[in-house]
């Protein structure tokens, strides 16, 4: 017995025959949700709903019609120029911005700037402890 040859993705009844009773599908809903928003106890929701179904059936289709391209692309081998072309590349220099330096760690300002802020987080966690009744610990801020 000889093994029959494989049929392309986009020869498969199954999935044919599934993207078919999908978009079917939908635009039923779609007509149902048109007749209630006609209907005496109809809405705007009922409308949104109507207009959507049918987008939801044309991605179904759009989605099998790109599923069938995208096996057909992986299939022809590709050539080595095509190879070289998806190949990742750097990025030249001078493009970025070049990064900020940090403050030198012996500037003063910095220091003096650090240490205040230091001493605003402790007297926060100091209020924080105190509103949930607990004893407040010593701190030492610098």
């Amino acid at each position: 017995m000889s093994a029959s040859p494989q049929r392309p993705a986009h020869n498969r009844p199954a999935l044919i025959l599934l993207v078919i009773v999908v978009a079917l599908g939908c635009l039923a809903l779609a007509w149902w949700q048109w007749e209630q928003f006609e209907s005496m106890s109809g809405s705007g929701r009922n409308l949104g709903y109507a207009l959507q179904w049918p987008l939801f059936a044309a991605f179904a289709v759009f989605a099998y019609v790109r599923f069938v391209r995208l096996e057909r692309e992986a299939e022809q081998p590709q050539t080595p120029r095509e190879r070289q072309a998806e190949a990742p590349r750097e990025i030249p220099a001078g493009i970025l911005p070049e990064r900020p330096k940090a403050a030198p760690a012996d500037d003063p300002e910095t220091a003096a700037y650090n240490q205040y802020l230091a001493r605003l987080h402790a007297s926060d966690i100091d209020a924080q402890v105190r509103t949930a009744g607990l004893p407040t610990p010593e701190r030492n801020a610098g």
